[in-house]
């Protein structure tokens, strides 16, 4: 039943896709959960930095590029931007883009518009793509076609 799973996904482009962004949101999202509560939450962030990240401290600097990109709800808003894009144009690497980039919204307190990107990202990674070869009529295409045209669903009645 397990070897069954594996073969559908291996075999239909939208499973295989949809089982990569989980695993990979799951795994980006343990890790950033992992920052929210074991070190913003718990206060190991330096609180004396200068304004602007002015120290030269690297601690200091990450705390402020971190609280910059919760201000104003940046990440969610880059999610929104992105999965907006990715839906419209189907531009599947920005639609990548926007899935993580929501992931992290979604779990560093840029919570309302990161849903709204994650769901516009993942519908554009999950919409069906044509193959490039079906893109242009090959030969073989052209002849099928013939075939079709010859081969009439309603049986011709002598006359």
């Amino acid at each position: 039943m397990i070897l069954r799973a594996i073969q559908a996904i291996r075999q239909s482009e939208p499973r295989r896709t949809l089982a990569r962004a989980i695993l990979g949101a799951t795994l980006f999202g343990l890790a950033l959960a992992a920052l929210r509560f074991g070190v913003i939450e718990n206060g190991l962030l330096p609180r004396d930095c200068g304004p602007g990240g002015a120290d030269a401290a690297l601690p200091c600097g990450l705390t402020w590029l971190l609280v910059q990109s919760f201000q104003q709800q940046g990440l969610g808003w880059l999610a929104l931007l992105a999965g907006t894009l990715a839906f419209l144009f189907t531009w599947r690497r920005l639609a990548w883009f926007g899935w993580f980039a929501g992931v992290a919204g979604l779990v560093l307190y840029c919570a309302d518009p990161a849903a709204v990107g994650v769901l516009l990202a993942l519908f554009a990674l999950l919409r069906h793509r044509k193959p490039i070869a079906a893109a242009k009529d090959s030969p073989t295409r052209s002849r099928q076609g013939q075939r079709e045209q010859n081969q009439s669903p309603i049986p011709q009645q002598p006359v």
